[in-house]
C-alpha cells in the first residue's frame, strides 16, 4: 500500500510517498504493532523515483519484507516546491530532519528503528543529519559523496562554479545555483562528523562508478571503525555504476541492503533475548 503525501519544511511543501508493509508481512513484533521505517534521501538534482526507478524498486522491496518506507523530493526537485540549492547543504539537512519529524508522528512507526538511506549527495546529507539528530538509529549510504564541494563541482563542471561566483548564479541542467550553494558545500566535512553518530552503518558502492570514486567506500568504513560504538559493514558491487542503473546492479544493491537490515533486526532481537 502506497500513499502520496506532502510534508511541510518551513515554506516548502515536500512531495513524498509512504509505503506500508504488505498485509501478509504485518506480523507482531517485540515493539507491538510498530514497524521499522526506512527514509530514502535522493542525490544531487535527483528525485524520489531515482534513475531507472531505483528508489521505487527499493521501497517496494523493503515494504514486502516488513518495512515502512518514506521517500521524498527535496525542495525544488521532483514534485516539491521551492528552488533546489537555495539555503545550501544546511537546508537539505533541515529538510531531512523535518521528514524525520513526520516519521515520528506516524503511530505505527517504531521510533527506535528509524533508518536513513542516502544516495550520492544524499548519502553525505544522511550522515550529516544523523550526526545532528539522535532519532536516526541506522544509516545506509549508497555511493556516498565524501567531499561535497569537490565532488559536486566535479559533477557540474568547474565552469558552472566559476560562472556562479562571477555572475551571481549559474545554470546546471535547468537548475540555478548561486555562490552560497557552493560555499555551503565547502563548509561541511562528512568525515569530521562520523564520530557523532553511534548507530550501525551499511556502505555500498559500485566498482564502475565514474561520478563518485569507489575508494570512498573503504575509506568511510575505516573512519567509522574508529568510533567507540556502532558497527560498519560495506559491500562492493562489481561493474555497478553510480546509480546502479543495470538490472543486475539494482537488484544487488537492494537485496544486499535488505538482507543487511534484516540481519541487524535479528541480531538486536537475539541480544534482547540474551539480556532478558
Amino acid at each position: 500500500m502506497e500513499h502520496h503525501i506532502t510534508i511541510k519544511s518551513g515554506t516548502l511543501d515536500l512531495a513524498a510517498t509512504l509505503h506500508y508493509p504488505l498485509a501478509e508481512d504485518r506480523q507482531s513484533r517485540r515493539s507491538g504493532s510498530k514497524y521499522p521505517l526506512v527514509i530514502i534521501a535522493h542525490g544531487f538534482v535527483g528525485n524520489r523515483i531515482g534513475v531507472d526507478r531505483l528508489f521505487v524498486k527499493a521501497a517496494r522491496d523493503f515494504s514486502e519484507h516488513g518495512y515502512m518506507v518514506l521517500r521524498f523530493d527535496y525542495g525544488g526537485c521532483g514534485e516539491s516546491t521551492g528552488e533546489y540549492g537555495a539555503g545550501g547543504l544546511d537546508s537539505l539537512i533541515e529538510q531531512t530532519r523535518h521528514v524525520v519529524d513526520y516519521a515520528h508522528s506516524i503511530d505505527c512507526v517504531d521510533p527506535q528503528r528509524i533508518i536513513l538511506l542516502g544516495h550520492s549527495l544524499g548519502g553525505a546529507v544522511a550522515l550529516l543529519t544523523a550526526a545532528k539528530d539522535k532519532r536516526i538509529k541506522t544509516l545506509v549510504m549508497w555511493a556516498a559523496v565524501a567531499h561535497p564541494f569537490n565532488d559536486i563541482v566535479k559533477i557540474t563542471g568547474k565552469q558552472v562554479y566559476e560562472d556562479a561566483v562571477r555572475l551571481g548564479e549559474a545554470d546546471y541542467l535547468g537548475y540555478k545555483f548561486k555562490p552560497a550553494f557552493f560555499e555551503s558545500l565547502s563548509n561541511h566535512h562528512p568525515f569530521e562528523q562520523i564520530r557523532r553518530f553511534n548507530g550501525d552503518v551499511f556502505l555500498v558502492h559500485g566498482t564502475a562508478d565514474e561520478v563518485i570514486p569507489p575508494d570512498y567506500c573503504p575509506l568511510y568504513q575505516k573512519v567509522f571503525w574508529l568510533r567507540s560504538q556502532g558497527l560498519c559493514d560495506k559491500d562492493i558491487i562489481f561493474q555497478a555504476d553510480h546509480t546502479f542503473s543495470s538490472g543486475a546492479a539494482a537488484q544487488q544493491v537492494i537485496e544486499k541492503t535488505r538482507n543487511w537490515l534484516i540481519y541487524q533486526e535479528k541480531r538486536r532481537e537475539e541480544w534482547y533475548d540474551w539480556t532478558i
